[in-house]
């Protein structure tokens, strides 16, 4: 439920959809709290003096803020009146995202706390939100801008600069609200594809298990039912259902045909009634590792990846309307990419979507880059529990998308390494544990490019932008004899525990340099102007000689079950987009796609 002048109407939670909601975006009154003694000077009880429009942070445009500095705290109010058709069930306030410590009251009453900015939270309101009165919401969102904390691309300085952009504070995704029944409703479930049994595996958590009642799963496609299954509720804390798919409506979801089963699920009471329904759906695929190749549905698929940053001049961290997270995989997908690296955030859940009925296949990542705290080279990055708990918060959103067929929890956590365990090797190892622990179907890389601190990681890979084609088949040229690229410091010492033969992609590289405006004579040295990878190319058919021969080299592999180029679009300074920052046009994308489809070495060898 949503009115016309709201922004970002759509249902933001789409493998999850309940009938009723109500969308709270829009216009809520807003204060910044510079010192954060806003609770201390009465900010709880009176009106806030400025307003903002919700979902986009104070920093971007859309907000009608616009305020780019540091923003130790802000708060935000509002008020809303549950509809009188929710009488009789409990309504739960819903967060998608707010960065970064948050504390939430209604009616002045504190409901709930959070800490991270990348993942979603929930107030469960009980008896404080009745429905058909008033009430008042309060947020407050403190975003220090020192001290471990998971960042992603935020800059820590005052101005952009080399790859970290203007900062995002506060509420960036929709706020919202949905009825549940009073007495037990359904949470969010895992649904797991299992290609090899031609079936999916539910698990169905309960807020309470009553006496009498029942979970029922639906499974659909296009033609109708096509099987069910039911439980008891009363037995389990999460139910657990099994869906055969007769072999005549066995579907693959893949890139080139990205089918969806409908899938319905219910709560029933002891009439047999559904007391609480939700609609969701589901793709029937794999993800297996045999040797150095990863495979989709026990075949090669040569993953052409590219660096997406998920960020808007207008809207920052904060797609400007939904149909621009799907012009983004669109621009993708037209330049001969397959998927992406969701880079240095959580994406909201929408992209996903979006991703799922598209057949793009995406990395699920993390925002951690904020870990690091200076001082010794060998202890220099900190992250901490709260880096753990958010990020076992996004794997929990996300693990029932088909589209997403690997995880990576850290990136580029360059550390010398040495003899000593240090809080970096407890909190890589622990962030791959809980991850392995949580989904046993995806591949895990402990962390991207550097450092492989977990020997045991699924996947192994190295970042280089060396801009030169023949010297970069060199470099990348050892994977054969099982001595790839590895990156370490430029005095040779290590970061990352040895390869150890796994699968192996070169996960960042490229980033080419090509700004038509720059003036020809402009180096790569000022990084708060325009800048990229190595020296700017002068041409634009010097860009597509050097990103033919940096793909080439790589597609003509068999070892190799992938890469990442660097990046989908400009950002800000960074301009080494294979589209502006606007998501126009920059190159010749025809070429781009040539290049690109070329047949991968790795698909055509037998994968043993």
């Amino acid at each position: 439920m949503h009115t016309p002048s709201v922004p970002r109407p759509e249902y933001p939670r789409p493998q999850f959809v309940r009938r009723d909601w109500l969308n709270l975006n829009g216009t809520w009154q807003f204060e910044t709290d510079q010192g954060d003694s806003g609770l201390e000077r009465g900010l709880l009880e009176r009106d806030l003096t400025g307003e903002i429009l919700v979902p986009f942070a104070p920093e971007s445009e859309l907000s009608g803020v616009g305020d780019t500095d540091f923003l130790e705290a802000v708060w935000y109010r509002r008020r809303f009146t549950p509809p009188a058709e929710w009488a009789g069930r409990r309504v739960l306030l819903h967060f998608g995202a707010v960065d970064h410590d948050t504390t939430v009251w209604v009616d002045g009453i504190e409901v709930v706390r959070h800490r991270g900015g990348f993942t979603p939270f929930t107030a469960d309101l009980g008896a404080l939100a009745p429905a058909g009165r008033e009430v008042e919401i309060t947020v407050r969102a403190r975003d220090p801008k020192s001290g471990p904390q998971a960042r992603g691309k935020q800059a820590v300085q005052y101005a952009n600069h080399d790859c970290n952009y203007t900062r995002t504070t506060g509420i960036w995704q929709t706020v919202w609200a949905e009825p549940v029944p009073e007495a037990a409703h359904l949470r969010r479930p895992r649904i797991t594809p299992d290609l090899a049994a031609g079936a999916f595996h539910l698990e169905l958590p309960l807020s309470a298990n009553l006496p009498g009642h029942r979970v029922r799963a639906v499974l659909s496609d296009d033609t109708g039912e096509v099987c069910r299954a039911e439980a008891r509720a009363e037995l389990d804390l999460a139910p657990r259902l099994h869906l055969a798919v007769p072999e005549d409506r066995r579907r693959e979801w893949s890139p080139e045909d990205p089918h969806l089963y409908g899938l319905r699920l219910e709560l029933l009471g002891p009439d047999g009634e559904s007391t609480d329904t939700v609609e969701s759906y589901a793709g029937l695929r794999a993800v297996s590792i045999r040797g150095k190749a990863v495979l989709l549905n026990g075949r090669p698929r040569f993953q052409r990846l590219v660096l997406d940053q998920g960020w808007y001049p207008d809207g920052l961290m904060t797609a400007p309307t939904d149909e621009a997270l799907v012009r983004d995989i669109e621009l993708a997908l037209e330049a001969g990419f397959n998927g992406a690296r969701l880079h240095q955030k959580v994406f909201e859940e929408r992209f996903l979507y979006h991703a799922d009925r598209l057949g793009y296949l995406v990395w699920g990542e993390f925002g951690d880059w904020g870990c690091e705290v200076g001082g010794s080279s060998g202890d220099n990055q900190r992250p901490d529990a709260s880096f753990v708990a958010q990020w076992l918060e996004a794997v929990e959103r996300d693990y029932s998308h088909p589209s997403i067929v690997g995880w990576c929890p850290l990136n580029e956590t360059y550390q010398k390494l040495h003899d000593r365990i240090t809080q970096l090797d407890d909190v890589t190892r622990a962030m791959f544990l809980a991850t392995k622990a949580m989904d046993t179907s995806r591949p895990v890389i402990d962390a991207s490019g550097y450092s492989h601190r977990v020997l045991e990681t699924d996947i192994y890979d190295s970042h280089t932008y060396e801009q030169d084609p023949a010297a970069f088949r060199q470099l990348v040229s050892g994977l054969a004899k099982g001595e790839p690229f590895v990156n370490a410091y430029e005095n040779g010492a290590a970061y990352s525990q040895p390869y150890r033969g796994q699968p192996y992609f070169v996960s960042e590289f490229g980033g080419i340099w090509w700004d038509p405006e720059a003036a020809a004579e402009q180096s790569g040295s000022d990084r708060t102007v325009s800048w990229g990878y190595g020296d700017r190319v002068r041409t634009e058919d010097e860009f597509h000689e050097r990103f033919a021969g940096l793909t080439g080299a790589l597609l003509a592999d068999p070892d190799m079950f992938g890469y990442c180029y660097t990046q989908l679009t400009d950002v800000f300074q960074e301009q080494n987009g294979v589209y502006r920052f606007d998501r126009g046009t920059k190159l010749d994308i025809a070429r781009i796609r040539e290049a690109q489809l070329r047949p991968a070495a790795f698909e055509e060898r037998d994968a043993d």
